[in-house]
């Protein structure tokens, strides 16, 4: 996606050039591998750090592009939302102290960022998912303004119909729809690169898929998303069903997601996962290209497949197989895309140095898994490790059911120990490494657990804002010390920097646990709800839980006073005394304004609405604290 020549119009012509020129990288791939020209060694590893930006509230901070414009540093890159960054490290040779070189220049390069940053007013975190993003914060106005992600979103909202819906459901449930691609922004992640030959290139891709559960077990660290407590690692929920453009068909027929863990082992070559991807998926976007491969080989030359490439950044398998050139020399390389950012740089680069060492030691352990393991049982594998961390169930070789933990403990760190051995990573780096993974394993402390356990930890303390910032706030702390994640205090509550930046909108404090009521519906029912919940007001909504009008409390004991009984209130509907009108604010609506209208309108409520929809509601009730600390405050300075 480092391509910014792209189109999102797929006008006939243009997609059957492009499609041209993917077909011929193709052929051309083949030569290359036929004639081995494809590099063997050595053999690289390299990584990508995507991170998020932060205000002082410890909120999404749009202020990549002038950061990127400060730093002027060609590590650094743009992502699809203004508050996240990229960092593309460069490769290293997997041998000796690589890991170690990998974490040192890792911590450089975050800390120059970290510095540039709160010149601009902002902080950096590494997570998976940001506990305080709210939807609002996943607006077109936090794009990254280039060509790219502008075409990716036009392309994708094309092919959804103009929808993206969520559905995930684990300890609470998620259940919202989108109008955008930004709800990818809502994820980063920490991705692995391993350089493998032509000829090895099966049996490493299918080791890939085979330990894709165990390695993700061992690192969830995403179990939050818009304060819902979700999957260890929601990650994974959120990016397949983000970009899933799959209508429904008037019959059960298979189609292709974009994102996808694949649906069989890899046999022969590269080629056959490349093949599929062009048979089954559309090309959302397509580039001019002025390459024609092999004029380039015909010259002597390597071709860069840059047709290839571009149709391949657009396709989202959890184990990414990559072609590139290095010094004029082409290569293949395995990118791991399912591990998430966080909790430190430390777990990052065990987490590297983990999957590295099962990719060799498995291969020398296992040979090709292919003959040894169902694939839908790897595929299961994934998803109950996305579900569950360290507390998922796997079948493994032969089809044994065994734990993650002990799995893991009992027999892939020991491999992975012997395939960095092999390697010849220094001992004290795979001690080092190794010892996290086994620590964090041994004690269940992912960062999924820290965080779930730092957020009951606090209880019913604060608002739910001031809850996730404080998780955000003690996350960056942390980070800074260095120390890995297992080793972690869990968060407090006072680590959000105070309750001020907690009650700047509306959607920070608002309630959304709401009682409502349909138009149809009778005004006893309304004033059951106002007795049962104890409160003053009831909005109504259409089918559509859109808003229609709000019942108040005052309305309906005028309706009960102009009666000639009881009875006579019973059968009337809630639209014959709501107000089909109502002052109604939208999420991002500041405090201060939401003062304003209920004070101008003389209301003690305010319905929260977003493109009609009813999303929450915030009361004088919901105030009463920032007057209580205010005064508080006032009080303690007099």
């Amino acid at each position: 996606m480092g391509r910014q020549d792209v189109r999102a119009d797929l006008d006939a012509a243009a997609v059957r050039a492009f499609t041209k020129h993917i077909l011929e990288d193709l052929r051309a791939l083949e030569h290359l591998i036929t004639e081995g020209a494809i590099e063997s060694a050595p053999r690289r590893i390299g990584a990508e750090q995507e991170v998020f930006l932060v205000d002082r509230g410890w909120r999404p901070h749009p202020v990549a592009l002038p950061i990127l414009e400060a730093l002027r540093a060609p590590e650094f890159t743009t992502e699809i939302a203004k508050f996240n960054l990229e960092l593309n490290l460069p490769p290293l040779e997997l041998a000796g102290d690589c890991f170690t070189a990998l974490e040192r220049r890792l911590t450089i390069l975050l800390g120059g960022l970290g510095t540039e940053a709160a010149r601009h007013g902002a902080g950096v975190v590494l997570t998976g998912i940001l506990p305080t993003i709210n939807k609002s914060d996943l607006t077109l106005a936090n794009i990254t303004p280039r060509e790219r992600y502008l075409a990716l979103n036009d392309a994708l909202t094309r092919m959804s119909g103009g929808s993206y819906r969520l559905h995930i459901q684990g300890t609470d449930e998620l259940h919202i729809e989108h109008d955008s691609v930004m709800l990818e922004a809502c994820n980063s992640s920490f991705q692995v690169h391993l350089q493998v030959g032509a000829d090895e290139f099966p049996a490493m891709y299918n080791m890939a898929q085979a330990i894709a559960g165990p390695v993700l077990a061992a690192a969830v660290n995403s179990p939050l998303l818009f304060g819902k407590r979700l999957w260890a690692e929601t990650r994974i929920a959120l990016f397949q069903q983000s970009i899933d453009t799959r209508g429904a068909t008037p019959h059960v027929r298979d189609l292709t997601p974009r994102v996808r863990f694949g649906e069989r082992w890899v046999r022969d070559s590269i080629l056959e996962l490349f093949q599929e991807d062009v048979a089954r998926i559309p090309a959302l976007f397509v580039s001019p290209s002025t390459e024609h491969a092999f004029d380039v080989l015909e010259r002597g030359g390597i071709p860069k497949l840059h047709a290839l490439q571009l149709f391949n950044s657009t396709v989202y398998r959890w184990n990414r197989p990559c072609y590139g050139v290095l010094d004029g020399r082409p290569h293949l390389r395995i990118e791991c895309r399912t591990l998430p950012a966080g909790p430190s740089v430390a777990d990052e680069v065990a987490n590297a140095a983990f999957w590295a060492g099962l990719m060799l030691g498995g291969s020398a352990t296992y040979g090709d898994v292919a003959d040894r393991l169902d694939f839908d049982d790897a595929r299961a594998n994934l998803l109950a490790a996305a579900r569950r961390g360290l507390n998922a169930g796997f079948t493994w070789l032969g089809g044994a059911s065994i734990s993650a933990r002990e799995l893991i403990l009992g027999e892939l760190v020991p491999i992975a120990d012997r395939g960095l051995t092999d390697a010849g990573i220094d001992r004290d780096a795979r001690e080092r490494y190794l010892g996290i993974i086994a620590h964090r394993v041994e004690t269940g402390r992912t960062g999924a657990r820290w965080l779930l356990q730092s957020l009951a930890g606090m209880g019913r303390a604060g608002t739910r804002a001031e809850r996730l910032a404080a998780l955000t706030a003690a996350t960056a702390a942390r980070q800074a010390n260095g120390t890995p994640g297992h080793e972690w205090a869990p968060a407090a509550i006072d680590e959000g920097g105070g309750w001020r930046h907690n009650y700047l909108r509306v959607e920070q404090y608002m309630t959304t646990d709401l009682y409502t009521v349909k138009e149809g519906e009778l005004v006893d029912l309304a004033a059951f709800l106002m007795d049962w919940k104890h409160v003053r007001q009831v909005p109504v909504e259409d089918d559509a839980r859109r808003l229609v009008g709000l019942v108040s409390y005052g309305a309906v004991l005028r309706l009960l006073a102009e009666s000639p009984g009881r009875d006579g209130a019973v059968t009337v509907p809630v639209t014959e005394i709501m107000d089909p009108n109502p002052i109604t604010v939208r999420p991002e609506t500041t405090t201060l304004e939401a003062i304003r209208l209920m004070r101008d309108h003389c209301v003690s409520c305010l319905p929260v609405v977003q493109d009609g929809t009813l999303v929450g509601i915030v009361s004088v009730g919901d105030l009463v604290p920032i007057a209580e600390r205010l005064l508080a405050h006032k009080l303690d300075d007099d």
